[in-house]
């Protein structure tokens, strides 16, 4: 299972709480706090699962989760959206573009490590899925 986390956050309270809850259960934990290098640092990084604040300096959460989406490399890598208005049209917004979960700060840190847990697995899962190739393969052997 993979354990690289990207934390797209500005707020350094917030930044240190989720850092210490997923570093304690092996996580690596890297951090980007302006929006606007967000999806340069998901493309560089490479991470398991993108943790992302809705209100970002430089572009919000929402922009870059739809930007995410549209590039085929990033379709099915699991987002968490982090939020502290928590209203019901952010919810509508962020699933539109294809959300992964959304949480509302503030947050228990089990509900954090579990979310993460859950996201992550259920992408590994999905990627273990019969793929166009194998299924290619599969017919040709059994032919």
């Amino acid at each position: 299972m993979g354990k690289r986390v990207l934390l797209i956050e500005d707020e350094p309270n917030i930044i240190e709480a989720i850092r210490f809850i997923l570093s304690r259960d092996g996580w690596s934990v890297e951090i980007q706090s302006d929006g606007a290098r967000a999806i340069d640092a998901v493309r560089t990084k490479h991470p398991d699962i993108v943790i992302l604040d809705v209100m970002l300096p430089g572009m919000s959460g929402f922009e870059i989760l739809r930007l995410l989406r549209q590039d085929p490399a990033h379709a099915d890598l699991p987002i968490l959206m982090l939020t502290a208005r928590g209203q019901k049209k952010d919810r509508d917004l962020a699933q539109s573009y294809g959300v992964s979960a959304f949480m509302t700060k503030p947050f228990s840190n089990a509900d954090m490590l579990e979310t993460v847990r859950s996201l992550v697995a259920q992408a590994h899962q999905t990627s273990k899925d019969v793929t166009p190739d194998e299924a290619a393969a599969e017919s040709i052997e059994n032919g």
